[in-house]
């Protein structure tokens, strides 16, 4: 099987695996978005939230590998399935609405703060472009998921839960993922 370089000198499939991993990553927090884990000191946690993280991570691999159109493919594909899927299986339409709504906009938002920072290093674009997406999904989500449905605390809780993981969950992936680049260039 023959790959053709991108403008990395990646291997045209590396971008493939990331956009793929991205939109499974996307669904199985979908799959699991009403689903909570009560945690001792910061309240309930979305089991949505765990997968979620690595789509930040996911992101920021396919906009490296594979430059912005694939990441605007990865996003739109990404919509298309998970809107596809939440309405084959019936999934109420706030969840539904939620979910497009918090990926367009902080999936946007993240790629548009790491494509301006494209000449820093990856470590300034991956941590700013987190530090914006992360609370515009989380906010953006909650809110239109569970609000009338949850008490406020629940709703804060999710909030300040879900933006804690994900960014410990994102930054840990970040990590391992800058840490074998840096391995294998050595």
């Amino acid at each position: 099987m023959t790959t053709l370089p991108t403008g990395l000198g990646r291997p045209a499939l590396l971008p493939t695996i990331f956009v793929v991993l991205y939109a499974l990553s996307i669904l199985l927090a979908n799959l699991t978005l009403d689903k909570f884990i009560q945690l001792p000191v910061f309240g309930l946690l979305s089991v949505g939230t765990i997968f979620f993280a690595a789509v930040f991570t996911l992101r920021d691999r396919i906009h490296q590998s594979g430059g912005l159109r694939t990441v605007y493919l990865a996003i739109a594909l990404a919509l298309l399935v998970n809107t596809v899927a939440a309405l084959l299986l019936g999934t109420p339409l706030r969840f539904v609405g939620a979910s497009f709504l918090a990926i367009l906009v902080g999936e946007l938002a993240d790629t548009g703060v790491y494509q301006s920072l494209i000449h820093r290093n990856w470590w300034t674009r991956v941590l700013a472009s987190n530090a914006v997406s992360v609370p515009l999904d989380s906010i953006i989500f909650t809110l239109l998921a569970f609000w009338g449905d949850m008490s406020t605390r629940d709703i804060l809780q999710i909030i300040f839960a879900d933006i804690l993981a994900k960014y410990l969950i994102a930054a840990l992936l970040a990590f391992r993922v800058r840490r074998g680049q840096t391995v294998q260039a050595a």
